[in-house]
């Protein structure tokens, strides 16, 4: 009885790492938005690192978590790095790229809880008098996420933040 036991636990734990092994070796997480301002409000907070606090969901996940920032005040080349609590974890970002009102691209490495590399990209374009705004992040899928994303969905978990993000975002540009 117990050698058909640990024979089927085998079996299922075998059934779980083929399953991981054949999800897609990337992913990508996109939300978009309409706000009702200009595109060059909007760019102007997505674009310093310094005014993410008034919008970023990460940011109200732990208010204590100790920020620098350096590089350029704005723009490509800025660069902001967090250190927090388990909710956060600890990490870095840099605009890579800054296009004036229509384009912010950035380099996000996280340290901890989990190493990670990934690109974000925030685009901007103008829809009649308000500006509809489109925040992606893509990157590689190690075997690990593979696994864990049978278990949890990293487009629902990451895909509400972005929502609370672009609304905050929203709520503050449209003030």
């Amino acid at each position: 009885m117990f050698k058909t036991v640990l024979i089927v636990l085998a079996v299922l734990i075998a059934g779980v790492l083929v399953l991981a092994a054949t999800r897609p070796d990337t992913f990508r997480v996109e939300r978009s938005t309409r706000i009702h301002a200009p595109p060059d409000r909007v760019f102007a907070l997505i674009n310093d690192f310094h005014r993410w606090q008034a919008w970023s969901p990460y940011e109200k996940k732990d208010p204590g978590m100790k920020r620098a920032f350096s590089g350029n005040p704005n723009g490509a080349g800025a660069a902001y790095a967090w250190d927090g609590d388990r909710n956060i974890g600890a990490g870095q970002m840099r605009i890579t790229e800054s296009v004036p009102t229509s384009r912010v691209a950035l380099s996000l490495e996280f340290a901890r809880p989990f190493k990670g590399h990934n690109q974000v990209e925030f685009t901007l374009q103008p829809k009649g008098g308000a500006t509809e705004v489109t925040w992606a992040m893509h990157g590689p899928s190690p075997y690990i996420a593979k696994v864990m994303g049978l278990v949890f969905d990293m487009d629902e978990m990451i895909g509400e933040d972005f929502e609370n993000g672009l609304a905050d975002l929203k709520a503050v540009a449209e003030h």
